[in-house]
């Protein structure tokens, strides 16, 4: 394998507890095949946008940085919500980005992220193969969302998963103290936007010793008010402690989404995503208010994706997979491509890596399958269960300092 330039990845998006370990698996693949310089874009393609670039050997050079950096949450190059504009019309932003990987003799250039960052792979690509660039593009899964097609789960989801799955045993645990005392509701809001896979990983919580949630309400499917409350009415007609999870995503019949009947304001963001939050203190102010039961809402917002100090393993390792992998492929010459995670078994677990043309992916989101969701909307299959439990099981285990997880900083 002859090496033509040099590398440099950037990551997007909304960072995961893994993200970091699929930068440290091309900063390995890359050391591998000889690269002489393995750069970062500060901030994603924005910060490239104004060269702000990091030589990563100067920041990461031994085993133990690498450990460390795998076991170090969030975006460890900083990342973005910047869209790229369509190619017509903007020539002249993709002049300056391709000048700039030819100032630095970039050859091949790696993105980690979701939807909107394998969009931004898909244009790259185009441009390079419709004005006779040579650069190879290859993108890297990561959300926690778990909607990216053609792969099996994605980077970030596992790890998610498990903070999720410890979580609400611990507050279907904490809920249940007070007995028949009186009855308690919690209503657990959990990400997803429009796809329920992180609300349905609170059914990992289920097991010998937790009956896990007693309703899980996923945007796949239209959430009813009414009937919402009937169930809540009835549930605790035989148990005191309920504990509900929520999709931040669900909407109504018509479409609303259900945090938007608090006065949200509905803000977008840099992707024209509208802001979600807020639909769990809202069911649980409708809860208090129709009954006198005593109802909370508990938002894990972004505990959800930087609970380093609960990684799974699987995931961990997937993640570097799908790194070094992705680096490895863009070295030999494939461009427009994201790198995908095949399940070949469940049971024993093994995993297959492959890729996947980047048009078929970006900007398509997957959700969790109609015949996964069961009892009229409000409950998920053991097929979820199977489909998802291996994904988080084993820890990576932080290093500690100070008596706390220890983390890198590029700083």
């Amino acid at each position: 394998m002859k090496i033509k330039g040099n590398i440099i990845v950037g990551q997007s998006g909304g960072p995961t507890a893994v993200i970091n370990s699929s930068l440290a698996g091309v900063i390995e693949a890359a050391r591998d095949a000889g690269v002489k310089k393995i750069y970062g874009m500060h901030c994603g393609i924005e910060g490239l946008l104004k060269e702000d670039i990091v030589d990563l050997n100067d920041h990461i050079k031994t085993s133990q940085d690498l450990a460390l950096l795998r076991r170090t949450p969030s975006a460890f190059l900083g990342s973005c919500r910047y869209k790229l504009p369509e190619i017509e019309g903007n020539e002249a932003v993709y002049e300056k980005l391709f000048g700039i990987l030819e100032k630095y003799n970039i050859e091949y250039l790696l993105y980690n992220g979701g939807n909107d960052s394998m969009d931004t792979v898909k244009m790259l690509s185009d441009y390079a193969a419709t004005h006779n660039k040579s650069q190879k593009f290859m993108g890297i899964p990561k959300t926690i969302d778990n909607d990216l097609p053609m792969t099996d789960h994605c980077p970030g989801f596992g790890s998610a998963a498990k903070y999720i799955a410890a979580s609400m045993k611990e507050i279907i645990r904490d809920n249940a103290v007070y007995g028949a005392a009186r009855t308690n509701i919690v209503i657990v809001e959990i990400m997803g936007r429009h796809a329920g896979w992180l609300t349905a990983a609170s059914m990992l919580s289920k097991g010998p010793d937790c009956d896990g949630p007693d309703l899980v309400y996923l945007p796949e499917v239209a959430f009813d008010p009414k009937d919402f409350m009937k169930r809540v009415k009835e549930l605790a007609k035989k148990k005191h402690s309920i504990v509900i999870a929520v999709s931040e995503g669900i909407k109504l019949a018509d479409g609303r989404f259900v945090c938007e009947l608090e006065g949200e304001s509905g803000k977008l963001d840099a992707f024209g995503h509208k802001q979600l939050s807020g639909v769990g203190s809202y069911l649980a102010s409708m809860i208090t208010a129709e009954t006198e039961f005593k109802a909370r809402s508990i938002e894990f917002s972004t505990l959800q994706r930087c609970a380093a100090h609960l990684t799974s393993l699987t995931d961990a390792d997937e993640a570097y997979g799908a790194g070094y992998l992705a680096a490895k492929k863009a070295m030999e010459g494939n461009t427009g491509m994201m790198v995908t995670i095949q399940v070949t078994s469940r049971k024993p677990y093994i995993v297959e890596y492959s890729q996947f043309d980047i048009h078929e992916i970006a900007n398509v989101e997957r959700k969790v399958p109609q015949s996964w969701i069961i009892n009229d909307g409000t409950y998920v299959s053991d097929e979820f269960i199977t489909y998802a439990r291996p994904l988080i099981i084993g820890e990576l285990q932080p290093h500690f300092a100070g008596g706390v997880p220890a983390h890198i900083t590029l700083e």
